[in-house]
């Protein structure tokens, strides 16, 4: 069973939830931009949520399959053709030998995903299938996929059924990216530190997997740019002597020897990872403890939202699955038919 790339899109990697527990060892984490869209995008497969599946950044691409296969594309809003029938984000379809799987530009978000039913069975490199670009680890030969590539799949061990939410995405929260200040927000002077929370900023096209460099606010640091490098991790925002900030992403470097102003929350990454570029948004400060309150609050939402998937309807609709959906959305009674 495999997949075959038939075309590609920007930076079609590999990707399954990352490396834990090596970042000492000065290996990145890498995995996904937007965790929880591919954690559904696997579900939706009946795939485990930390399955590799391909990453795409913009558009998808073209694929074929060796076998009958289920398959699910997440992210945000995007054109998806089996041969020339359209098919839905967020929902699982069947693609089939000899017909062409074609998921094409993103509407509304950056990064997109694409799952296969029995997961991507690339060889394992450090305990995890992620694609780490800069480095060369991982995935399909440490690169991104060009045309020609062959991707195992894993077998299916689900049952045979095409998945959808039984209750559709509610839109993403819009509001200021939070943030919890440090570990060297004392190199700024206070009034540096308000004019991260005052002013917005602004999405440039200088980003990738390792980082995304923001104009607006310049913020010089009153203790210099130059530290001793220590840890960095996915989310925080180093300042160069260019003074704009630079938010770090999964592709991340370990350490760094630039000053971290502040951290954006684990639950708030994949949202300001979706902006486009020339988008402006706002950093909102919290505490430790209300940056850990919505960590758990966004791992019990995901847990929620990946159970809640049904069957979808496949061919000649079934009395059962019409039972089971609210085919109207209230009922009027007319003055004249009240006695």
């Amino acid at each position: 069973m495999s997949v075959e790339i038939l075309a590609a899109g920007p930076m079609l990697t590999v990707q399954d939830a990352g490396r834990k527990g090596l970042r000492r060892f000065g290996v990145s984490t890498a995995g996904p931009m937007d965790g929880p869209a591919m954690a559904l995008a696997n579900a939706l497969c009946g795939n485990a949520s930390d399955a590799a599946a391909l990453e795409f950044a913009g558009m998808g691409g073209r694929f074929s399959a060796s076998c009958p296969i289920r398959f699910a594309v997440t992210g945000g809003d995007c054109d998806i053709r089996v041969e020339d029938r359209r098919v839905l984000p967020g929902e699982s379809n069947r693609l089939n030998p000899g017909e062409t799987l074609k998921v094409g530009a993103m509407g509304d978000a950056v990064w997109g995903y694409i799952a296969f039913a029995g997961g991507i069975d690339v060889p394992p490199v450090l305990g995890s299938r992620a694609t780490h670009l800069r480095s060369g680890l991982g995935g399909f030969q440490g690169r991104a996929l060009r045309v020609g590539a062959i991707l195992p799949l894993g077998e299916d061990k689900t049952v045979d059924r095409c998945l959808r939410l039984a209750n559709p995405l509610a839109p993403e929260a819009g509001g200021p990216i939070r943030i919890v200040l440090g570990p060297q927000d004392d190199y700024f002077s206070v009034d540096i530190i308000a004019r991260l929370t005052q002013t917005e900023f602004t999405v440039t096209p200088q980003r990738d997997r390792m980082a995304m460099i923001l104009a607006g606010a310049e913020l010089p640091a009153a203790r210099g740019h130059d530290t001793v490098s220590d840890a960095t991790v996915p989310g925080s925002i180093q300042v160069p002597g260019s003074h704009q900030p630079m938010v770090l992403m999964a592709e991340s470097q370990t350490t760094g020897g630039y000053p971290k102003i502040a951290t954006v929350i684990t639950p708030d990454l994949p949202r300001l990872a979706q902006l486009p570029v020339g988008a402006r948004f706002r950093f909102a400060v919290v505490s430790r403890e209300e940056a850990e309150e919505a960590v758990i609050a966004r791992a019990r939402t995901l847990r929620a939202r990946l159970a809640d998937l049904q069957a979808k309807p496949e061919g000649v609709l079934q009395s059962e699955y019409l039972l089971s959906c609210n085919l109207i959305s209230g009922v009027f009674v007319s003055e004249e038919f009240v006695s």
